[in-house]
């Protein structure tokens, strides 16, 4: 293999507005952003609740979203796989195969990662803003906006991370998705299906687009940081 001819080969796919190129992209980019937003909310709740409320079970909760954050993604689509399955508890929802249990399945894959840096984001943070927030009058929303505004860059990063999880994992979305050409072939599913066949071009090309989208959200993150840096001095 030519490293170079392929390395340019990828690029010219990139820029040659290559349909079923970008069609996997578009794939990959929906069904993560649609898994990352429907987790969003109940993970900061549920991190702020840990973090802030004592109650009994809480350190057993969460050591299992710990826990399940070392679970490979392959297992949890095996299972998905067997609940969706005609023959599964699930089957009758005919979800199986399509970009609903994909979004599913990286729903399950980013939730623990979410609330477990969510929660040390928030056990981090300076209770005084809750506290002051409250002593000042401020609805309990209003509060928790308020100290979510206290700790955003650690709550940004998790965000960050948990979509960097889901829209590179390949094991689930191979299960539940089937890697379906048009359908429900994401960036990670393509890379390995070309990679095997000896098309390197075009697994280079979606490679080239997870580096710039790494690239670009970290660029985001320091940026933010800076500048919050230089506001407070």
């Amino acid at each position: 293999m030519d490293i170079w001819q392929t390395t340019q080969d990828a690029v010219q796919l990139l820029f040659s507005g290559d349909m079923a190129l970008w069609g996997i992209v578009g794939v990959s980019f929906s069904v993560s952003l649609l898994a990352i937003t429907l987790v969003l909310i109940p993970a900061l709740l549920i991190a702020f609740a840990l973090a802030y409320s004592k109650f009994p079970g809480r350190w057993l909760l969460l050591s299992l979203f710990n826990t399940c954050q070392s679970i490979p993604t392959v297992v949890i689509g095996l299972l998905l796989y067997m609940m969706l399955s005609r023959a599964g508890p699930l089957g009758d929802w005919q979800m199986l195969f399509t970009q609903k249990a994909m979004i599913l399945g990286q729903m399950i894959v980013c939730f623990p990662i979410l609330v477990s840096m969510m929660h040390a984001a928030f056990q981090h943070s300076d209770r005084r803003a809750w506290e002051t927030a409250l002593t000042l009058g401020a609805s309990l929303p209003r509060a928790l906006l308020s100290l979510m505004w206290e700790c955003r860059f650690p709550l940004l990063a998790a965000i960050i991370a948990a979509f960097s999880r889901i829209i590179t994992e390949v094991g689930c979305s191979m299960m539940v998705g089937g890697n379906i050409l048009n359908a429900t072939r994401n960036i990670p599913t393509a890379i390995a299906l070309e990679s095997s066949k000896g098309a390197f071009a075009q697994g280079v090309a979606l490679g080239m687009v997870l580096l710039i989208l790494a690239l670009g959200l970290n660029f985001l993150l320091s940026f933010a940081r800076g500048k919050a840096h230089l506001r407070t001095n």
